[in-house]
């Protein structure tokens, strides 16, 4: 079994000790999903270890896993995903400016510490915890660890990134929460409200947003495009060919190279976790034209990848929200989670919410600093929220209480 070894007597709470692995193919999956008991596909095991076998994950990117696991003797307690970083790219809660403050005064920023799911913007479990233990206990137990590595390894911080509400709700209640940093922003959410037809949900709309959106949809088909969903074993060989040409096609023109995941690892993800895809397929003159792969569980629709070979009006629109929201209704999710940033989300029914990073800043001088402007950045947050909420569509009447 391969692991990194940690000082001497690294005993973090009590009776506990802690192990931080090189790889997550040295946990057993069963062990590791257990743990979490969640159906959030991003925390699974299997979608963890495709990054990693398939070298999108690794040490010479700029990756170091070190997944750590809380026993007591020999009997675990817990498993939290953790990353050495050496820059910050794929995390989408940006810190180059902190970095670059280091910079300024002689220090280095990097190697940092990082809890996050890589590449994954998406909110979910950080910590999986058996239910022979409280949850507290390990939090804190879990926080002494990074401590503790921090100081032998020379980490300057530790940063959790997207963590789900229970998490949250035990960092707010610790003790020592002042050594937290919270951080906020905004991304755009579809909720539910348990619409039984796509029909339904327009009918909360404002007349001219409903027409607007009507007449997107009509675009796409007026312009020979049709429109298929796909969900698991129904990809075929040829959609999913197509689905990777459209995504790095999109990837190169948008930013000039290929981007942070390739075909093997959406490959193994085909191979592990299919039960979990839905595929948006559009197509033109019978042929794909774009693809739009998404993530899902019993409570959540998650949009995650992208790409088209030709510019065609609305087809973005289509194929990554509208779509999505059908599938939503159809299946009975309660969320669609269509990714970070796009201002263009609310006037098609996507609503403000919040997001939560924590981050621990080993240096108190950086700390404080870094304390007061998040305090400042909190009252744009807030401010832009509400400046956001003033775009929804919705009716008076069917507008969101939340």
């Amino acid at each position: 079994m391969c692991f990194y070894s940690l000082p001497t007597g690294f005993c973090v709470h009590w009776d506990m000790h802690c192990k931080c692995y090189s790889s997550i193919a040295d946990i057993p999956p069963l062990l590791w999903n257990g743990l979490f008991d969640s159906e959030n596909p991003f925390i699974q095991h299997a979608y963890l270890l495709a990054l990693e076998q398939s070298g999108c994950v690794s040490t010479q990117k700029g990756w170091q896993p070190q997944h750590m696991m809380l026993m007591r003797d020999e009997r675990p307690l817990a498993v939290m995903p953790l990353y050495a970083k050496t820059h910050s790219y794929g995390e989408f809660v940006f810190d180059w400016g902190w970095a670059d403050a280091y910079a300024r005064h002689g220090l280095e920023y990097y190697p940092k510490l990082l809890t996050a799911v890589p590449f994954s913007p998406v909110a979910g479990p950080r910590v999986g915890i058996s239910s022979t233990v409280e949850a507290d206990e390990v939090f804190a137990a879990l926080l002494n660890t990074v401590h503790q590595l921090a100081a032998s390894h020379d980490y300057s911080s530790w940063h959790l990134l997207f963590p789900g509400q229970r998490l949250q709700q035990a960092l707010a209640a610790m003790k020592d929460e002042g050594a937290f940093l919270h951080r906020e922003a905004v991304q755009f959410r579809w909720l539910n409200r348990d619409y039984r037809q796509f029909d339904d949900f327009l009918t909360t709309l404002r007349s001219s947003r409903r027409k607007n959106l009507k007449r997107e949809r009509r675009l796409v088909t007026e312009q020979g495009v049709s429109i298929h969903r796909k969900i698991g074993m129904e990809i075929s060989d040829e959609e999913w060919q197509g689905f990777y040409h459209c995504y790095i096609n999109t990837y190169r023109k948008r930013s000039g190279h290929d981007g942070y995941l390739n075909r093997d690892f959406f490959d193994r993800l085909r191979e592990t976790m299919v039960g979990q895809m839905m595929l948006v397929v559009a197509r033109h003159d019978q042929q794909i034209v774009a693809c739009s792969l998404f993530f899902f569980d019993s409570r959540r629709l998650y949009g995650r990848y992208w790409g088209a070979l030709q510019n065609i009006s609305c087809l973005h629109f289509e194929a990554c929200f509208y779509q999505g929201i059908e599938f939503c209704i159809e299946h009975g999710l309660q969320e669609f989670d269509p990714g970070t940033q796009g201002e263009h989300k609310l006037m098609r029914g996507f609503e403000p919410v919040k997001s939560a990073s924590y981050h621990w800043i080993a240096d108190e001088r950086f700390r404080l600093a870094i304390a007061d402007f998040l305090n400042h950045e909190r009252d744009s947050t807030n401010e832009y929220q509400q400046q956001a909420e003033a775009y929804l569509p919705y009716k008076k009447t069917a507008t969101p209480s939340a």
